[in-house]
């Protein structure tokens, strides 16, 4: 089995169209979901519901069993939330520890992580907490900085992976950069002692290759291939990261890409028979800050710094398209034939055919509301999520959910 797994026990596999974790069921932005509108009318799909007290932060929605999580802010600390994802009423809020403050936004960064009744959640300062889904008691929490990790400059990001009977994180630091523990008690299993980056903002991914599970992870260093039964390095190459290092990598038939913000650019290698590692291209085509980066088919969509939005092949790396004038940088998601984009200066979701020949809009919207809470620095980085004929986003402290079922 070569493609991307969610995790190895299945136990993440979506009901209906979940959405249980950063980036969907496999960590791709690609739903599988059908069904959906193919073009708006002018004032976008009707709003269902708002949500005003989520608070601060950047945090993505995670949808499970008719209930959506994520982390927010409530007086002093950052807190997993839960609420009815049919109406958008709050369920319960469990705290997991003090706020990560940065004048870009301070709270929390990364999507919560639903594994049958419990819920796995990061904060901006490390600290991982597992959490029951029926009444939001915490059941253990874990820190990334006692573990020996350093808070990156704008805080801990990632969505920890839940893989059969493991979390795994990346703490980051001379312990090893990557961490496993046992999801039902918190204890650590094993760390990468031969992989010591420094932790940035990326969420992994798993894979089965040449018939070993592995953990594929970015630093602003390292492209690399953990194994998932003992944290040993598999492979490695290096990557010119900069600054940030933040978008998920992709996986697919011994294929892996990556790409970064701040000129880094893009890169994509194969790992072969006894992880044998070749480059296959390495260029600036894609430049992709954080707004992420999909895969479908055999192309790349997402926004590159410079160019706009961009296709680009896969296999080949080279452009196919870009459109700098209809949209500005921001985040992309795919369901059903189309992508979803997001300007996160503006506000706006454009709804474009994914294809290569070229940019198709098949209609757009603005938030009619948007939050006072962000920082003048700060901008809507927090990725539309599609589950079950829903698309929620968030704007701080205010989450919408949106019809777009064909119906």
């Amino acid at each position: 089995m070569t493609g991307i797994l969610a995790l190895s026990a299945g136990s993440l596999s979506a009901a209906d169209f979940d959405w249980p974790q950063w980036r969907g069921p496999d960590r791709t932005a690609v739903s599988k979901e059908a069904g959906l509108l193919k073009n708006w009318p002018q004032s976008g799909p009707k709003r269902l519901w708002i949500y005003e007290k989520a608070g601060y932060g950047y945090s993505g929605p995670s949808v499970a069993k008719g209930k959506l999580f994520t982390i927010g802010t409530r007086e002093d600390s950052e807190c997993v939330l839960a609420l009815d994802a049919d109406n958008g009423t709050e369920l319960w809020a469990a705290k997991i520890g003090p706020i990560w403050e940065n004048d870009r936004g301070g709270g929390p960064r990364g999507n919560p992580t639903i594994d049958g009744e419990k819920v796995y959640a990061l904060s901006g300062k490390g600290d991982l907490a597992c959490i029951n889904v029926a009444d939001g008691k915490v059941l253990w929490k874990a820190s990334l900085t006692e573990m020996g990790g350093k808070i990156p400059g704008w805080g801990y990001s990632e969505s920890v992976l839940v893989d059969g009977d493991k979390i795994v994180c990346t703490p980051g630091g001379s312990k090893g950069a990557l961490a496993a523990l046992d999801k039902n008690s918190g204890k650590v299993l094993w760390r990468s002692t031969d992989f010591t980056d420094p932790a940035h903002y990326v969420s992994m991914v798993a894979a089965e290759i040449n018939g070993t599970l592995q953990y594929i992870q970015l630093t602003a260093q390292s492209l690399v291939g953990i194994s998932a039964k003992d944290g040993k390095l598999l492979w490695k190459t290096d990557f010119p990261g900069r600054v940030a290092v933040v978008p998920t990598p992709i996986y697919r038939d011994g294929q892996v890409y990556v790409t970064a913000g701040y000129g880094a650019g893009c890169k994509s290698v194969k790992i072969g028979p006894k992880n044998q590692v070749t480059t296959l291209y390495e260029n600036k085509v894609m430049k992709n800050h954080h707004g992420g980066v999909v895969l479908v088919g055999d192309y790349l969509y997402g926004h590159s710094d410079g160019s706009g939005w961009v296709c680009q092949n896969f296999k080949t790396g080279e452009e196919v398209w870009s459109e700098r004038s209809k949209l500005g940088k921001g985040a992309i998601t795919y369901a059903d034939g189309m992508l979803y984009c997001l300007d996160e200066a503006t506000s706006t979701l454009v709804l474009i055919a994914a294809s290569p020949k070229g940019w198709n809009e098949q209609g757009r919207f603005q938030l009619d509301r948007r939050s006072t809470l962000r920082s003048r620095d700060g901008k809507i980085w927090t990725h539309p999520v599609i589950s079950n004929g829903r698309l929620y986003l968030r704007d701080q402290d205010l989450i919408y959910c949106y019809d777009i079922k064909n119906t």
